[in-house]
């Protein structure tokens, strides 16, 4: 079965600078770089997602501006897929799947952002699609969620979340673990 890297909105605004800066985005980033160079290297296909926020009141990813673009230690190159999409379901009319079925593609690799919102989105509409899914944990950031009067921190955001996907809906694995087994990227 075919794997694709799929990085999901690996963006600056996400990053320290950025108009929506996530906690751990730069450890999560350079993770994903990991995984990145390690697809190039084994010829497996790449697609960066990227979110372009069309949503009225939006604060980040807004269109045209330096804060949506796919920060450059991931930058795409060429031959590498850019997917937008305008919802945190990669899916959600984007051309995802129809990229999938042409490169013949029934594994994911998953890494981005946030953890909560566009990961989990994407990764259970995979599931639903019949994609298998792997999820690099550790490349992937979030941040704190407010409920009624409690803060949630954002490790324990990630870490929620991360558990309601691992076994049924994808593998949950570090980075390190990932790379490790071999030619974990390798199509």
């Amino acid at each position: 079965m075919n794997q694709a890297l799929l990085l999901i909105d690996l963006q600056n605004d996400y990053f320290p600078g950025g108009a929506f800066e996530l906690e751990g985005s730069d450890a999560a980033l350079a993770n994903a770089a990991q995984l990145l160079a390690a697809a190039r290297q084994h010829g497996t296909p790449v697609i960066h997602i990227r979110h372009i926020s069309l949503r009225p009141g939006a604060g980040f990813f807004l269109p045209g501006t330096r804060g949506a673009n796919i920060h450059q230690d991931v930058a795409p190159v060429a031959g590498e897929a850019v997917i937008d999409k305008h919802f945190p379901n990669s899916f959600r009319e984007a051309p995802l799947r129809e990229a999938l079925a042409t490169l013949g593609t029934g594994r994911l690799l998953v890494a981005g952002m946030m953890t909560h919102m566009c990961v989990d989105a994407t990764v259970r509409a995979a599931f639903d699609l019949g994609l298998e899914c792997r999820i690099a944990a550790d490349a992937c950031a979030t941040r704190a969620l407010a409920y009624q009067d409690e803060t949630i921190a954002a490790q324990q955001v990630h870490a929620a979340f991360l558990a309601a996907l691992n076994g049924i809906y994808a593998e949950v694995l570090p980075t390190s673990l990932i790379l490790g087994e071999g030619e974990p990227v390798a199509a």
